[in-house]
């Protein structure tokens, strides 16, 4: 069983920086795909960040391009994300998620059976 637990979430002013972490549990989870997601009131989950293993892939969607940047320490058994140059529509709740094995694309929600509750991010402007 894999158990995953977001935090670093919070507000910040447009343009301002947090850097989220999961901190992950469970046997083989270092060699566990992860992800981070994010999902604004009734909005559709959208992926961020996917990451394989010890960074050998590494993919973000494309509104989030060349502003956050994703890292894992498995020795710690975490996944950061960096969000740098906030901006308001970044607004949502932050999920991690984690799969053995990714059947599909990284950024289909459904590819992923193990979930995190979230962390909150409110940018304002």
């Amino acid at each position: 069983q894999v158990q995953l637990v977001e935090s670093g979430g919070g507000s910040v002013q447009a343009g301002g920086s947090l850097r989220l972490a999961c901190a992950a549990s469970g046997d083989g989870v270092s060699g566990y795909y992860m992800a981070w997601f994010r999902q604004a009131p009734g909005m559709e989950r959208e992926g961020v960040a996917g990451i394989y293993r010890s960074s050998g892939d590494i993919y973000y969607g494309d509104s989030v391009k060349g502003r956050f940047s994703v890292a894992r320490d498995n020795a710690k058994n975490t996944l950061y994300l960096e969000m740098n140059s906030l901006k308001p529509e970044d607004s949502a709740e932050y999920l991690c998620a984690a799969t053995k094995i990714l059947i599909g694309n990284w950024w289909n929600y459904n590819s992923y059976g193990y979930w995190g509750r979230g962390t909150q991010v409110t940018v304002s402007s």
